[in-house]
């Protein structure tokens, strides 16, 4: 299994990672950090759709451990994600009925790596993750995958609504797993090319997100407690998929 994150320090240094194609997990700034190398920093994060955050001098120096950071600290990513238009344009040609798995912001990493071991085992095609908000595929999350964060197709969009209207755009219908509908996921038609949806540990899904859906459905809850853990839900519903395609 790949070493946990590493981590680049300095302006310049981050900017010649990311323009060699090195994967990045995310970019931390210093706050109200000014001139042309940063501006060309944040150019480059944008285009691709990297996380970063800006935070005070004392989070740099405690992430760089007081080596000479320049104002900016990068960790590095220990798997490659790929690009969307490049995965749908490869899976749609030589499938007729995918299936994609669309996380709405899961905050927790191991949650993360279990929702990610299951979709491997129920063959999902690709997982899409938004850029910011979303847990890091760190080592804790592969761990808990169990190697299925190497093995998946995994693409990462600045909002989930335009992986949605992407995926729409091509026909795929769009299943929010969400409780906020009367219908249960047994009553949805999943031998049609899918992409479910699944949401955050506390909010949810978004309400742009489940207004652009094709369909919603839940869970039945016959106990006491009013929720399943997200990655437990989230292999009931893919292993629904399963179940119809037979």
């Amino acid at each position: 299994m790949e070493q946990e994150a590493t981590k680049i320090f300095g302006l310049r240094a981050i900017l010649e990672a990311i323009d060699s194609g090195k994967e990045i997990e995310k970019v931390y700034l210093q706050k109200e950090i000014q001139g042309s190398l940063a501006k060309a920093l944040q150019h480059s994060i944008n285009e691709h759709k990297i996380a970063y955050s800006y935070v005070p001098l004392e989070k740099l120096n405690k992430l760089s451990k007081f080596q000479n950071h320049q104002g900016a600290v990068a960790k590095t990513s220990p798997i490659a994600f790929k690009d969307l238009d490049t995965v749908l344009t490869q899976i749609m040609e030589v499938k007729k009925t995918p299936l994609f798995l669309l996380l709405d912001q899961i905050s927790d990493v191991r949650n993360l790596g279990a929702i990610l071991r299951t979709a491997e085992c129920t063959g999902v095609d690709a997982v899409i993750l938004p850029t910011h908000g979303s847990a890091p595929i760190n080592a804790d999350a592969i761990k808990t995958s169990a190697g299925a964060a190497f093995k998946l197709s995994i693409c990462k969009v600045h909002h989930v609504l335009d992986a949605v209207y992407q995926l729409k755009a091509l026909d795929i219908q769009i299943v929010s797993l969400t409780e906020k509908t009367q219908n249960l996921i047994y009553d949805i038609d999943f031998k049609k090319a899918t992409a479910m949806v699944i949401g955050s540990e506390d909010k949810g899904i978004s309400n742009t997100v489940l207004k652009n859906s094709d369909e919603k459905g839940k869970l039945p809850l016959l106990g006491s407690i009013e929720s399943l853990n997200v990655s437990v839900a989230c292999g009931a519903a893919l292993y629904e998929i399963v179940r119809q395609r037979g």
